[in-house]
Order: C-alpha cells, then sequence, then structure tokens
C-alpha cells in the first residue's frame, strides 16, 4: 500500500513541460525600447481536455459547487470573475519584470502605457488542475505573446507561442485561479529569459 502511494504521488506531480517557441518574426525592434505596453486578451480560450468554453466552464462548475453546498457555486463564480484583474496579470507582469531586473536590463512591462509597441498576451488553453491533500495536478496556461505596433495592432512585429506553462504552488494550493496565476507567472518568466537571450543581451 505504501508502495502504491508512493506511485500515485509521482505521477500526481508530474506536469507537462513548457515549450516556447517563435512562430514568426524577430527581436530587433525591442532592443533600445525601455518600456513596453501589455494588453491581456481572454476573448476566445478554453478550457480542460475538454475544450470547454468559459461560458460551459463557470456554469457547469458553479453549479457543481452550489450542488455540494449552496451558494458556494455563486461565490466561486464572482472569485473567478476577478481572478485575472487580481491573480493572472499581476502575476504575469511581476515575473517578467522580476527576471528583467535582476539582470540589470532597463526595461518595464507594463498595462496602460503608451509606448511604440504593445505586448499582447492572448489566453488560448486552460487546464485549472486539481488538489486533493496527499495527490495533486498542477494547471497548464497555453498563451500566444504577441507583440504589434501600438498604433497598427495588425502589424505583429513577433509572435512567440507558450505551452503549458506549469501553474503549481509548494504546499496544497486548493484555489484553481490561484494555480492558474502561477501558470502566467511562469509565462511571464520563460518569456523574460528568452528576451535577455534574444533582445537585450
Amino acid at each position: 500500500m505504501k508502495k502504491l502511494v508512493v506511485a500515485l504521488l509521482f505521477i500526481s506531480g508530474v506536469s507537462f513541460a513548457q515549450n516556447v517557441e517563435v512562430v514568426k518574426g524577430n527581436f530587433d525592434f525591442l532592443k533600445d525600447q525601455k518600456e513596453i505596453n501589455v494588453e491581456f486578451d481572454y476573448s476566445n480560450f478554453t478550457l480542460l481536455k475538454e475544450k470547454k468554453t468559459e461560458a460551459q466552464y463557470v456554469e457547469e462548475r458553479t453549479a457543481d459547487l452550489n450542488e455540494k453546498s449552496k451558494g458556494n457555486g455563486n461565490i466561486w463564480s464572482k472569485k473567478w470573475a476577478g481572478s485575472r484583474e487580481s491573480i493572472w496579470n499581476p502575476k504575469f507582469l511581476e515575473l517578467v519584470n522580476i527576471v528583467l531586473v535582476k539582470e540589470k536590463k532597463d526595461v518595464s512591462f507594463q498595462e496602460g502605457l503608451k509606448t511604440p509597441y504593445t505586448l499582447i498576451v492572448q489566453t488560448v488553453w486552460i487546464y485549472p488542475g486539481w488538489d486533493v491533500a496527499m495527490m495533486k495536478q498542477p494547471a497548464k496556461v497555453t498563451t500566444n505573446l504577441k507583440f504589434v505596433e501600438t498604433a497598427n495592432k495588425s502589424n505583429v512585429l513577433l509572435e512567440i507561442s507558450s505551452e503549458n506553462a506549469p501553474g503549481d504552488q509548494w504546499g496544497s494550493n486548493f484555489s484553481n485561479e490561484s494555480r492558474i496565476g502561477e501558470g502566467y507567472a511562469k509565462t511571464g518568466k520563460s518569456l523574460a529569459k528568452l528576451l535577455l537571450k534574444k533582445a537585450y543581451k
């Protein structure tokens, strides 16, 4: 029995490796930029292996939680609705900037800036993961990272695909929204490391 538990713990800790790939474009335009505007696009993403729409996911999870404990689903749906602004976006921005600052690079990624170039973080797919005390599965976040001209956003100068960025924390983490936030943190960290190699040498 003990061996079975250990095996299950090992399996539950296994996560898909993140894959970061340049789809098109180059990094030349970023070289002398000190500030990059950032926008987050959640307009058309799916969730789980079944590729459910966000509306489907929220409706089903809200009903499920309400069935288990009346009112909890409604509380959760409000938390979910606010998680982008309170957790996901800040986590991405925090980590991309922390990595660059540690390497003493004078560049900042922030929302609401009036700059020549904008990074659009387009969410493609989210797997919330799960945590049941001794066993857990990290969240995974897939995004397209598009650097565009702010004045002409149809002009994509650089596009990077980030697949299955893992989201997890040490110890137990029973919040889907928090685990997903760690996936955005990992996305920001990986992007910053790529920029250090290609744009800010």
